[in-house]
């Protein structure tokens, strides 16, 4: 299903955590919240806002966090 990338809550560089909002894209009326699924660091923004994306688009790239 296509939707629009509507807001980008992180920025490349900064560190994010389990759970942490990172974009939220609208479909249909509906707008869906992306969250983060590890600890880590925004390496890449793939996508912008407004951005037009289909439903396996990669839309930005976390590395995991170290375990130092």
């Amino acid at each position: 299903m296509r939707g629009v990338v509507v807001s980008l809550s992180v920025a490349e560089g900064q560190q994010v955590a389990h759970g942490d909002r990172l974009s939220s894209i609208e479909a249909m009326k509906m707008e869906t919240a992306v969250f983060a699924e590890i600890d880590g660091v925004v390496e890449e923004l793939v996508a912008a806002v407004g951005a037009h994306v289909e439903a396996e688009d990669l839309l930005l790239v976390v590395t995991a966090a170290d375990d130092d």
